[in-house]
């Protein structure tokens, strides 16, 4: 779930993008996982079921992957989709909460059904959602015949993510969480994969959402912090690797707390109550120093439309038509914004 930051950011630290136009000839790297997951999440049936093709797979991660990534492209970006690799081991305890929410929801899902109660059916369905191995393929088999490149990580994929934009090989980076800004990435862009008009969970309530833009330097001179204390401060809330932080300990205390004594260290002498399932200094060097991938070839190629067919109609019983017409415009985007510009990857920087 990642780090919540969210009311640790200043307004003026934000940057919200109105029109996708603006992130124009830029090279965006994405957390495969979380986008996937986004995906599976917003694109759903009205009782709360994915979309699935006739063998009964879950297609909506497809679906989202296939329209939004040549929405992308449309407007002129550039993405690099980034998977995540092997958890680290110190994200053990994260993983089985999770893994045992989701059964729990799974089971009142089930219930919900069973008794007619739809909307409450839905809600828990949404929080069941598991990303399986062969999901993860046909979305990696998908990026290659739409000529979009992907990267393997190691283990974290917003680490990666991050290390290609560290190294010039991104612009930013693209997440729904803020984790990547604690992996040292320039710059974070949210919301990129659910831009638009969204219904609020458990409400009949739409809003417009739209990509906003957190520059790393920024935000650590707007606080007044260095990136080090950042990551003691996201220790001190809870991240994916002490989940429960610190008791009683919100983001605006956990600044207060870095500001006043300077460091983790220092701060854990005035904080009895602090427990931690892991060492917290090993937290901390593993946001400094993850393993990642430095052996990465970004290349786009142009689109393989009988691929794409392949495998969102044949396999997957996708539209014929719509996916045809989704491929022309992925072949127009790919001409006129990709195809133009690979012998200079200067040119994706000057905006």
């Amino acid at each position: 779930m990642g780090v919540n930051l969210k009311d640790l950011i200043p307004p003026n630290c934000k940057t919200e993008v109105s029109d996708l136009r603006q992130l124009a000839r830029k090279i965006v790297a994405f957390d495969a996982y979380n986008a996937l997951y986004q995906f599976l999440a917003a694109i759903r049936q009205p009782d709360g079921t994915p979309l699935m093709d006739s063998k009964s797979r879950v297609t909506s991660h497809l679906s989202g992957l296939f329209y939004r990534t040549i929405n992308l492209v449309e407007n002129g970006i550039k993405p690099v989709y980034v998977f995540d690799g092997k958890p680290p081991e110190i994200k053990r305890i994260e993983l089985e909460r999770r893994k045992v929410r989701k059964e729990k929801a799974q089971k009142l899902a089930e219930k919900a059904y069973e008794e007619g109660a739809i909307e409450e059916a839905a809600k828990y369905v949404v929080q069941a959602i598991n990303l399986e191995s062969p999901m993860v393929k046909d979305a990696k088999d998908l990026l290659e015949a739409m000529g979009m490149p992907y990267v393997q990580a190691s283990e974290e994929g917003e680490a990666q993510a991050a290390y290609l934009a560290k190294k010039g090989l991104s612009w930013a980076t693209a997440s729904q969480d803020y984790d990547s800004l604690l992996f040292g990435s320039p710059r974070l862009v949210r919301n990129l994969t659910i831009t638009g008009r969204r219904k609020l969970p458990g409400r009949e309530v739409y809003v417009e959402i739209k990509p906003e833009i957190i520059e790393l330097n920024t935000l650590l001179k707007a606080l007044g912090i260095t990136r080090e204390q950042l990551i003691d401060i996201a220790i001190l809330i809870g991240t994916d690797y002490n989940p429960d932080g610190v008791e009683g300990i919100g983001p605006k205390t956990a600044l207060q707390i870095i500001k006043m004594h300077g460091s983790l260290e220092k701060a854990l002498k005035f904080l009895p109550q602090a427990k931690f399932p892991e060492d917290p200094l090993k937290i901390r060097s593993y946001f400094l120093n993850p393993p990642v991938n430095e052996n990465v070839d970004i290349e786009w190629r142009e689109p393989d439309k009988n691929k794409i067919i392949q495998i969102l109609v044949k396999e997957h019983d996708f539209s014929m038509d719509r996916v045809e017409n989704a491929i022309k415009r992925l072949e127009k985007g790919y001409r006129e914004f990709i195809k133009s510009s690979t012998t200079s990857l200067d040119l994706w920087f000057k905006k």
